[in-house]
């Protein structure tokens, strides 16, 4: 897949996190349980992944045997919906996100430069490093401004 294809996916599904935050914090607080709004999602999630598995003509075969901390993502999405449901309604979910994002700033780099959990190794050099700073000081003067 082209670079500028894989770009314009994760774009698309960049816009879509703080939506499903809005949403789900939105369900969260009319059902009176962010827990609850978190089981909802995660039901039509499963049912949404398992209708394109199925069109795909997925097998699970290739997951017996795999090494167990491979499947603690799925705890990992659980806590970022559970916690963000739970945190947006009162923090904002401009606030929630954006943290989310200086997270996963500092958590890509870390993977990134060591090639953690079998992910491409690029190096964390200087440019790089100035390139998150950039990014981190960025969400920073959102914050700053969201406030005057």
């Amino acid at each position: 897949m082209p670079a500028t294809q894989s770009a314009m996916i994760m774009l698309v599904a960049g816009i879509g996190i703080p939506v499903l935050a809005a949403l789900n914090a939105a369900l969260g607080q009319r059902m009176g349980s962010p827990v609850a709004a978190g089981v909802i999602l995660f039901l039509v999630a499963l049912l949404t992944t398992g209708i394109v598995f199925l069109m795909a003509g997925g097998s699970l075969k290739a997951a017996v045997g795999a090494p167990p901390h491979l499947f603690l993502a799925g705890c990992l999405v659980a806590f970022y919906v559970l916690t963000i449901t739970w945190v947006a309604p009162t923090f904002g979910v401009g606030n929630a996100v954006f943290f989310v994002l200086i997270g996963q700033l500092i958590s890509a780099a870390i993977i990134d430069h060591f090639g953690l959990f079998d992910a491409a190794q690029h190096p964390l050099t200087l440019a790089r490093a100035a390139g998150i700073a950039v990014m981190g000081a960025g969400v920073f003067l959102t914050q700053i401004a969201g406030r005057a």
